[in-house]
């Protein structure tokens, strides 16, 4: 299923180092390759459980442009080569010395809190997230963020378009667009007032996204009314772009799933209406069953009929523009009642489907290669024992010592029994020189478990998790073929610190 990579400590690890490159090169490339033509899609964030959110449940949406990019955090203009598009969102407030209404963040920014994907963390802690925001506003918010309320408030909102992954899952609803739409969305946008009024009821963050995605294209999106008690939600707009996408097949409608990273960070939650959230919630369910039975089977009613939408079931029908291609060559053999075209049709999406989401088989594959790489790990007492990976990120985020390069690469120190361990907690320094390899391991054989144990609505996409497993293979082979591997404990060559990783439950 995956390839198995022999990697040679030489040099100063100089052909790990050349594996790794590629390996994040052909990653970034999948990611975010460029195409002949460019889109604007939906992001639906999952909830989070803050404020209002842990009543609502109705998460955070913004708007993906992969040809429109940020001039500044407030004004917009093509892409260069090279680039990978934006994000922009609006929000109660930003935080910001000016009331803007919206800012506009690099694609990979907005994911990963880097400029460049392949220094993405491998995984989440609110210090990492708290290092990456500080460096993005010293290096971009500068201008606009100079008071100190702007500064020092972890209530500025403005930190929630930094590393959006660390804190959260989302979906993308994608569709085509042309250069003369980009265009005229710049012209109009750089044009108006970037002047907040947010309203939670009227003018809130589905509501924005609404007005930017009717530039492009008028009828797209709307509001659910009936299940959302008179508001626009974000899954309201989110599942009328998909509606639009479907209904226009020249437009190329595709899904694409960003999880959130593993690591000390509550787990985010998936979004819903209003009358999903009724349906759903013990807490609001039981006293309306009491209190008002009659409201409650319409609210139930409306849900069951006419509010569904699963974002994870449109991923696996809508998994990449060839999908949407091959959906519309399907429409044309089922037209024209060609049986055999429509066979290997079908067969085409379904390897798409696989290519993007995973088949049951594959990921089946992937827990009988983890279980017998963790059982390996014990025994050559790389690990101490299973309980470790489950412990291990909040270990090295209370016990290490965090610091961040320039180019925004993390780096991990760790102190025990007068020893020092330095390792990179990026994808690209992960295995760079004077990174240990043994806590390499460690870390990426704890990502790999993560992922491989989540909801399909937690878990990486394919692509994105065959990358993980290259360099947990490569961390495997490069620990493997080191003369420490029998005798060190995880990275410090401690095995007093592997069990106190083990143990670690604050």
């Amino acid at each position: 299923m995956s390839r198995q990579f022999k990697l040679e400590r030489s040099s100063g690890g100089r052909s790990l180092r050349v594996s790794l490159g590629f390996a994040v090169l052909c990653f970034c490339a999948l990611a975010f390759s460029s195409r002949a033509s460019a889109d604007v899609g939906v992001l639906l964030n999952e909830s989070l459980d803050t404020s209002v959110a842990r009543i609502t449940g109705s998460g955070h949406t913004a708007v993906y442009f992969s040809r429109v990019c940020a001039e500044t955090p407030v004004k917009l203009r093509l892409c260069r080569d090279g680039e990978n598009g934006s994000v922009m969102s609006n929000y109660t407030t930003l935080g910001e010395d000016q009331p803007f209404e919206w800012n506009v963040v690099p694609l990979a920014v907005y994911l990963y809190g880097v400029e460049d994907p392949a220094n993405r963390p491998l995984f989440a802690s609110w210090k990492i997230k708290h290092v990456l925001e500080e460096r993005y506003r010293d290096s971009i918010l500068a201008s606009y963020c100079a008071t100190g309320s702007c500064r020092t408030s972890y209530k500025a909102e403005w930190r929630e378009m930094v590393g959006a992954t660390l804190e959260r899952s989302m979906y993308a609803f994608v569709i085509s667009t042309s250069v003369e739409q980009d265009q005229a969305f710049i012209e109009k946008f750089n044009g108006l007032a970037n002047v907040n009024h947010f309203n939670g009821v009227t003018n809130n963050c589905a509501n924005f996204a609404s007005r930017v995605l009717k530039t492009y294209f008028p009828k797209s999106v709307h509001a659910d009314y009936i299940n959302d008690f008179g508001m626009t939600s974000p899954k309201a707009i989110a599942r009328s772009f998909t509606k639009y996408g479907e209904h226009h097949p020249e437009s190329n409608f595709y899904v694409l799933h960003f999880a959130q990273l593993p690591g000390t960070i509550k787990r985010s939650s998936e979004c819903r209406s209003g009358t999903e959230q009724l349906y759903h919630s013990k807490k609001l369910l039981i006293p309306m069953a009491v209190f008002a039975p009659h409201e409650l089977g319409v609210v139930a009613a409306s849900y069951v009929l006419t509010g569904r939408f699963n974002p994870e079931h449109e991923l696996e029908r809508h998994p990449s523009p060839q999908a949407s291609e091959l959906d519309q060559e399907m429409r044309e053999a089922k037209a024209e009642k060609d049986r055999a075209r429509k066979k290997e049709l079908q067969a085409l999406i379904s390897e798409q489907k696989a290519d993007v989401v995973g088949a049951s088989a594959e990921w089946k594959n992937y827990r009988e290669q983890l279980e017998a790489l963790t059982e390996q790990a014990v025994r050559d007492e790389v690990v101490p024992d299973r309980e470790f990976l489950d412990h291990l990120f909040k270990f090295l985020d209370h016990s290490g010592t965090l610091s961040i390069d320039p180019d925004g690469t993390l780096w991990m120190e760790l102190a025990e029994g007068g020893k020092t361990s330095r390792f990179g907690v990026s994808a690209s320094n992960v295995f760079a020189s004077g990174s240990d390899l043994q806590w390499a391991y460690a870390v990426t054989l704890a990502r790999a478990e993560h992922y491989l144990n989540s909801p399909k609505h937690s878990r990486e996409t394919m692509p994105y998790f065959r990358n993980d497993w290259w360099l947990l293979e490569s961390a495997h082979a490069s620990v493997a073929s080191s003369s420490v591997t029998a005798s060190a404990a995880p990275a410090a060559g401690s095995r007093a610190s592997a069990a106190a990783a083990s143990s670690f439950q604050p």
